[in-house]
């Protein structure tokens, strides 16, 4: 199956950040395998029209998270999945990410339950495969 990767230019999220989190997101809903050849470093820098440093910078971050691993000669391919950290610094990792949304979820006026619903339908998306991009608030 063909990655589909799709950048947004002035964004707030740079732009290696952004396929790190489609990777990431395509790793989660199966579209992307363990074993399966990523597109080189050359070839998705020109499919996205961006510098090949920041591909190559982004499959650097994903191999030192273990999620892509290179085989020299060969190119980058997706890892089989272990658990690179501990639990302790997989929570440290994700802290930041966490504070953040929950400090927003409470600003807007969403109560524990809502943001808890939330949280749970987006994990349920993951589950059948479908990301739900947007998260949505039922009345």
């Amino acid at each position: 199956m063909a990655l589909e990767l799709s950048i947004v230019t002035g964004s707030a999220v740079p732009i290696y950040r952004q396929i790190i989190d489609q990777i990431c997101q395509a790793l989660a809903r199966g579209e992307l395998a363990a074993g399966e050849q990523m597109p080189s470093v050359r070839a998705l820098a020109e499919r996205l029209l961006v510098n090949p440093n920041t591909i190559a910078r982004t499959y650097t971050d994903l191999v030192r998270d273990g999620v892509l691993e290179t085989q020299r000669g060969r190119g980058v391919f997706v890892a089989q999945r272990r658990p690179v950290y501990t639990r302790t610094e997989r929570l440290r990792r994700i802290e930041g990410a966490l504070n953040t949304f929950v400090s927003q979820a409470v600003h807007l006026g969403f109560a524990p339950e809502e943001i808890r619903q939330v949280v749970q339908e987006k994990l349920d998306s993951l589950a059948a495969g479908t990301l739900v991009e947007g998260g949505h608030h039922h009345e």
